[in-house]
């Protein structure tokens, strides 16, 4: 037959792990459904290739841009939209007809291309706003001199 000797280190040991195991237990009973937050709401930025500095009436100018989303949520979804505020052009998205100024238009990738075509021959300039599902906004502003 085997004896057990139970000291005081035992018995401290014993102590200890029952006390983590009603912490643990208290932790688990507390958490409720409501209490687990799922953050989907990511800040992203906006990386443009450079652009010329003039433009000419007539001439179409191509635009390189790419959405940098700052986590990997899936179901975001990323809006466009531009007001010019100095000179006259048009801004198009990919071969879509030209936007028009402060409507709200769905991007089809988080890398695309915007084609400004120059209507007059002044200086312009204009705005863009990219704006995602959960309302973070960036914006990315434009000017060309005339060439003419």
């Amino acid at each position: 037959m085997k004896t057990i000797i139970i000291n005081d280190l035992n018995i401290k040991y014993i102590i200890i792990k029952l006390l983590c195991i009603f912490i643990f237990s208290i932790t688990l009973i507390s958490c409720e459904d409501e209490d687990l937050v799922v953050s989907k709401d990511l800040p992203f930025s906006i990386s443009v290739l450079p652009v010329p500095k003039e433009v000419a009436n007539g001439q179409c100018v191509e635009i390189r841009l790419s959405i940098r989303p700052g986590g990997n949520y899936n179901d975001t979804k990323y809006y466009i939209r531009y007001f010019q505020f100095d000179g006259q052009g048009a801004l198009q998205y990919y071969d879509d007809p030209p936007l028009l100024p402060n409507d709200l238009y769905e991007l089809r990738s988080k890398e695309f291309r915007l084609y400004y075509t120059s209507l007059s021959s002044v200086s312009q300039s204009f705005s863009i706003w990219i704006t995602d599902s959960f309302g973070n906004e960036h914006q990315e502003s434009f000017s060309f001199n005339s060439s003419d």
